[in-house]
């Protein structure tokens, strides 16, 4: 037979509010929750979700919004904070938006419905209006007109360093590629850093930034490079630009490191044991997860948490930049 939460509750030596407090996390003397948790192992029992969702207004339960699961970074985005969730208790429902805004606004709505009990949304869509500051909604890299919170890697210094590396492995005139958002978000500071530091340094430099959705893509990198042939190091917006670069440039001959230096941005990788698909400014994906997961929890149980919270970013070189000695 079943165990209920009365047997628990018995076997535990404690009242059945004790039991339910442990169940819904709600802290007890350390000595209680071991004796608890051991009954509940013993007995097998296992919680009515259901009903535990009724009566405490919480589903356990996440979204996560994606732009699209097709792109390596958010997929192991959604991967980290799923395993995040999970020791902690949480379900996760996995939303791919695919740039659909009526999409989002439904999945938006999921919280208020108590569908889910907070949302990690990763957005390019038109959808200020529907995100507000009492949401329990965390943005990565988007930041909205209310004070919603979001975590961000630093991607003024990111850009910095990317320069940096360039110009220490020996280029000279160096260029930005990347597209910007029609939205506001973080990834502008990438071409800002970037930019601060050749004009410190006195680099010349170029820049492609085109605005999304880009079409053409190829054509307007190729002419670009023709146009400014003396370019020998190139930073761009992401690492999924970056591979384009090098299809593109590859058709015409150029390969890296010998006819140019490349650097992207984000620390893409295609399986989970495999190297970065090339030099790259790298975040943390784990951190990123694991900061966005306590931040919606906190957010969740009224714990007041920072607007903006920023992640470091290091470089990692893997063929395409030249090695130092």
């Amino acid at each position: 037979m079943k165990a209920t939460m009365k047997d628990v509750a018995a076997l535990a030596g404690v009242g059945v509010g004790t039991v339910s407090r442990v169940i819904n996390g709600v802290k007890v003397k350390e000595i209680t929750r071991k004796k608890v948790e051991a009954a509940i192992n013993e007995l097998s029992y296992e919680p009515d979700e259901y009903a535990r969702a009724l009566k405490t207004n919480r589903s356990n339960t996440l979204a996560l919004i994606l732009p699209t699961i097709w792109h390596p970074f958010f997929s192991e985005l959604a991967y980290y904070i799923e395993e995040e969730l999970s020791k902690k208790g949480y379900k996760l429902y996995l939303c791919n938006a695919d740039g659909d805004p009526e999409k989002e606004y439904e999945y938006i709505q999921m919280v208020k419905q108590n569908k889910v009990d907070g949302i990690i949304g990763i957005t390019y869509s038109d959808v200020d209006k529907y995100v507000s500051s009492n949401l329990p909604f965390v943005s990565i890299d988007r930041h909205f007109s209310e004070d919603v919170t979001y975590v961000t890697s630093d991607n003024f210094a990111g850009g910095m360093l990317a320069a940096k590396e360039l110009v220490m492995r020996g280029c000279k005139s160096v260029a930005y590629i990347g597209g910007f958002s029609p939205f506001p978000n973080e990834t502008v500071n990438r071409r800002e850093g970037f930019l601060a530091y050749c004009r410190d340094k006195k680099i010349p430099f170029k820049i492609l930034d085109m605005p999304e959705p880009i079409t053409d893509l190829q054509d307007q990198i190729l002419r670009f490079i023709k146009e400014n042939d003396t370019i020998d190091g190139i930073f761009t917006v992401n690492d999924f630009m970056g591979l384009t670069v090098l299809e593109t440039l590859e058709t015409i001959g150029k390969t890296p490191p010998k006819d140019f230096q490349l650097i992207g941005f984000d620390g893409v990788r295609m399986a989970q044991e495999r190297k970065y698909t090339l030099s790259t400014i790298a975040q943390s994906v784990p951190l990123m997860a694991t900061t966005a997961v306590d931040a919606i929890l906190n957010k969740i149980k009224g714990v007041e948490v920072p607007k903006r919270i920023i992640l470091p970013v290091t470089f990692v070189s893997n063929g395409t930049t030249i090695q130092k000695e």
